[in-house]
């Protein structure tokens, strides 16, 4: 009897949480983990990336106005070229 018991509330504990998981998907949708800094510029993006092979790839990085390009996956990665400034940074400046 007591087994019973046991596989009944175990069974009902996996049931709620399932269902506190399917509300949370349901109704917070994309608003979890969402940039709380709006209509900000983000300071941090990739821009493009383009595969050189089977393992490495060229990667060009936004941080702030200043781009990088960096080669990724191969034994080591690399910047190939630091500080490329945007064009309208560079017409501000």
């Amino acid at each position: 009897m007591q087994i019973l018991w046991f596989l009944f509330a175990f069974i009902a504990v996996l049931a709620l949480i399932g269902l506190a998981a399917w509300l949370v998907r349901r109704f917070a949708g994309n608003r979890l983990g969402a940039n709380t800094n709006r209509g900000r510029m983000p300071r941090l993006a990739v821009i493009d990336a383009a595969a050189v092979d089977g393992r490495r790839r060229l990667v060009l990085v936004r941080r702030d106005n200043v781009e990088h390009l960096l080669m990724i996956g191969g034994p080591t990665d690399i910047v190939v070229e630091p500080n490329i400034v945007r064009a309208s940074a560079r017409d501000q400046a």
